[in-house]
């Protein structure tokens, strides 16, 4: 038998691929968020960079869509040190986040011990991750970036549900999170389509679309109907409305292509707007209509990223221009 061949793999300073921590590093980082939400599990989405904190500035600021909860990343292409982690903190309850990652090439010992501290004292109300960014090459190979775990808190990657309130769940709360348990597996694991890793006990689920203030979600509505949807949601009425009539200008050709109309609907009275598609159903109908119902989400969640992808991007800046300018 012949021994294979292998090659030689070799870990570079991060500074030859990302010179300047905030010039370099953030915004990439910012613009390629789903490799930091494969290694956590997370549906994550950049809503600001150098987000303001008082006088200081949070690296970046996502939030996991998944869960709604709100993430605050701290980068440092050093070794960790004391006034970064004051600063992670003090980001912390700035921004009320739910979720705390600190990114650096070396986490002390003493500083994964603090991490360890905090996740113990907040009980699992604030999670705190310690992140390793490394830069790795194989011979003469393109570096790659890689992203190491090395805190996180107790057990988290095997519980079943995150940030969505305590105690036991029961009823339709559990009904919830072990139907989206089973639909987020199969979308991962067969269609590489989330990150996520955790059903929640909640009636919806968002997913990333790779475009900020857009997003695809799977419900179960009160109205005894099954809906999923485009979501759209810049943060400004008039942006979505701009994004949104965008969108709508190719009505005919989208739903041609998606194979069957669509609602398109502004949502008066909120800030937001949406494109769906329904069927009847409920998280407490039979089993095998829940498996239709997942079937029929994952075949719509599919068509829907398909169809409206291309198109996100020129909506996005239809939206953007929509703004109104802020006079200095």
């Amino acid at each position: 038998m012949t021994d294979p061949t292998f090659g030689r793999l070799r870990r570079l300073d991060p500074r030859q691929a990302w010179p300047h921590e905030a010039l370099n590093f953030t915004p990439w980082l910012a613009e390629h968020i789903e490799h930091l939400g494969e290694l956590l599990g997370m549906e994550l989405e950049v809503e600001e960079r150098e987000a303001k904190v008082g006088e200081f500035s949070l690296d970046i600021l996502a939030r996991d869509l998944g869960s709604d909860r709100c993430v605050a990343i701290e980068n440092q292409l050093e070794a960790t040190d004391h006034l970064h982690l004051g600063q992670l903190i003090t980001y912390a309850a700035g921004v009320e986040a739910d979720v705390v990652i600190w990114i650096s090439r070396h986490i002390r010992e003493e500083h994964r011990q603090a991490l360890d501290w905090l996740n113990r004292g907040h009980e699992g109300a604030t999670e705190y991750f310690g992140v390793v960014v490394e830069l790795l090459q194989i011979d003469d190979s393109h570096p790659a970036p890689n992203f190491r775990l090395v805190a996180s808190p107790n057990d988290w990657s095997r519980k079943p549900s995150r940030g969505s309130g305590s105690g036991e769940v029961t009823g339709k709360r559990l009904l919830y999170r072990d139907y989206f348990q089973e639909l987020i597996d199969e979308l991962r694991e067969e269609h590489r389509f989330t990150n996520a890793k955790a059903g929640q006990p909640q009636n919806w689920y968002s997913f990333t679309s790779g475009t900020r203030g857009f997003s695809y979600g799977a419900n179960f509505a009160w109205d005894e109907r099954v809906r999923v949807e485009l979501y759209i949601d810049l943060q400004d009425g008039g942006a979505n409305d701009a994004a949104f009539a965008a969108l709508q200008e190719g009505k005919d050709e989208i739903e041609a292509a998606f194979g069957e109309q669509l609602s398109w609907e502004q949502l008066e009275g909120k800030r937001a707007c949406r494109i769906a598609t329904y069927t009847d159903g409920s998280i407490e109908d039979p089993v095998d209509q829940l498996a239709a119902h997942k079937s029929w989400m994952i075949d719509r969640l599919l068509r829907l990223r398909s169809v409206f992808g291309p198109h996100l991007r020129d909506a996005s800046d239809h939206g953007q221009r929509a703004r109104p300018t802020v006079e200095a």
